[in-house]
């Protein structure tokens, strides 16, 4: 397994990250939380993605559901 192949991993790794933040970004906004809840949880998710993609995981605001 050359460096090559190893880069491509990692990036692979680097885009699932984006889209899961991009998606935790646009369930924090959509969220019933008050403004500056959400500010705080999309700059913590923007600061530390991984970590802050899991804080918000386990305890941040969730989005509207269309059945609810």
């Amino acid at each position: 397994m050359g460096i090559e192949s190893m880069g491509v991993g990692y990036g692979l790794f680097g885009l699932v990250i984006l889209v899961l933040d991009i998606w935790g970004i646009v369930n924090v906004i959509g969220s019933r939380a008050a403004i500056g809840v959400k500010l705080l949880w999309i700059l913590l998710i923007v600061i530390l993605p991984v970590i802050g993609l899991i804080f918000w995981f386990l305890a941040g605001p969730r989005g509207v559901r269309a059945g609810a």
